[in-house]
């Protein structure tokens, strides 16, 4: 791996390094293809990360008012080349983040020459040949905040292994509720005729429907498929429904953890659905333009 020299103008992300100087983008040393507009447009996003690059701002930098050009084409495909060598996605972005309507943001940790452990913005960056020219740098506390929710984006490790841990608790319900059939129909025939075949033939189903689909999340969120978002909102009504169910069989259990317990599980339970939504939301970020 080539080492550059002191005085280069290297930015890291990641895997990843622009150097400015030498005009290459580098992953683990390897340098990758990216030249023209979309290196310019990456080198700018980084000069202001953590901070909003409008779409304008972004047309003055790069295309001057005596270009002519097909300006929105040009930047779509120059801000789509830069998330292709960078492996990123629009709907789950880890490095560029769209603005509906308003720009990009750089929301990944970047360091420059001289920072080798402390993540924060890059340094103001030029373009090769270029003159160099202070521009004030927003503090590495501002976070990137989620279009939607209006709430700092955290790590998505950690949401989408909330939501796997959501998942293997509601497969313990119904394999517990399944081995433990007979009890359920012994509970059931307490209240009388037939409400203990009622009970177990709900059970029965819902588990039959259940396993399956939180197997399918599970595993969608375990090997990070990107349309998870957009698939479990069409999902989220009917996932709803069958969470409401669930959530009323702590009160079976009344006789043995008491009605207050029982109450306070099945009030969590019943919030849990949207808890859910609201991982997802935060881990799989809706498209925008």
């Amino acid at each position: 791996m080539p080492v550059p020299p002191p005085n280069s103008r290297v930015a890291r992300f990641g895997v990843f390094e622009l150097d400015l100087s030498a005009g290459e983008l580098r992953k683990s040393g390897v340098r990758l293809r990216l030249q023209g507009q979309p290196f310019l447009v990456l080198a700018l996003l980084l000069e202001r990360a953590g901070e909003v690059v409008t779409r304008e701002e972004l047309r003055q930098k790069l295309w001057p008012s005596d270009t002519f050009v097909d300006f929105d084409h040009s930047l779509n495909t120059a801000i789509n080349k830069v998330r292709e060598a960078l492996g990123d996605s629009a709907s789950s972005p880890r490095y560029i983040e769209t603005l509906a309507r308003r720009g990009y943001r750089f929301i990944a940790p970047v360091r420059n020459n001289s920072q080798n452990t402390a993540p924060s913005p890059v340094t103001p960056l030029e373009p090769p040949g270029a003159t160099t020219s202070p521009t004030p740098v927003l503090p590495d506390a501002t976070s990137p905040m989620h279009p939607e929710l209006e709430v700092p984006i955290p790590r998505r490790t950690t949401t989408r292994g909330l939501f796997a841990l959501i998942q293997v608790m509601y497969l313990c319900f119904y394999l517990s509720a399944l081995f433990l059939l007979r009890y359920v129909l012994e509970i059931g025939d307490s209240f009388g005729h037939p409400w203990g075949i009622v009970l177990a033939g709900a059970v029965l189903i819902t588990a039959g429907v259940g396993i399956p689909l939180r197997l399918y999340l599970f595993s969608a969120v375990s090997f990070d498929y990107q349309r998870l978002g957009e698939k479990f909102r069409q999902m989220f009504p009917f996932v709803l429904g069958l969470d409401q169910l669930w959530a009323i069989a702590p009160f079976l259990l009344i006789p043995q953890i008491g009605l207050g317990a029982a109450f306070a599980a099945s009030a969590a339970l019943l919030y849990l659905p949207f808890s859910e939504r609201t991982l997802i939301r935060m881990a799989y970020v809706a498209p925008r333009s």
